[in-house]
């Protein structure tokens, strides 16, 4: 499976960004997908999940009411709308796909492929 991020960028405080992560390879559909950040200095860490179907997302607390996960099998895309950034946002967005588990899981270990992460600049 190759995964390829894309949708992120500059933008002030209070903006808004959308995150896309296309996979080939493969067919991701009934997989569990996740997104993950990396700030410089600072450990990967959980932001969204959405399970195969849809019907059972996760969100980190830092992001809860703000990002939005989603997905689109037909095109074998994962989304990541994101509203009121905030500077604290800004890292390396990257996003993964569960095959094994199927859970959606929070740690870093339950997905078997990453995407090469696409980088968003939240300015104060």
């Amino acid at each position: 499976v190759q995964l390829q991020a894309s949708g992120g960028g500059l933008v002030q405080a209070g903006g808004t960004l959308r995150l896309s992560c296309a996979a080939s390879g493969r067919t991701v559909s009934w997989s569990s997908m996740g997104w993950f950040r990396q700030a410089p200095g600072k450990e990967r860490e959980f932001v969204a999940s959405i399970t195969w179907g849809g019907g059972s997302t996760r969100y980190a607390d830092s992001v809860k009411g703000r990002f939005t996960i989603s997905r689109d099998n037909a095109k074998n895309t994962v989304y990541l709308q994101m509203n009121s950034l905030k500077p604290e946002d800004t890292a390396v967005y990257y996003c993964a796909v569960d095959t094994t588990t199927n859970l959606g899981g929070r740690l870093p270990l339950y997905y078997d492929y990453w995407g090469q992460g696409t980088l968003v600049t939240v300015s104060s």
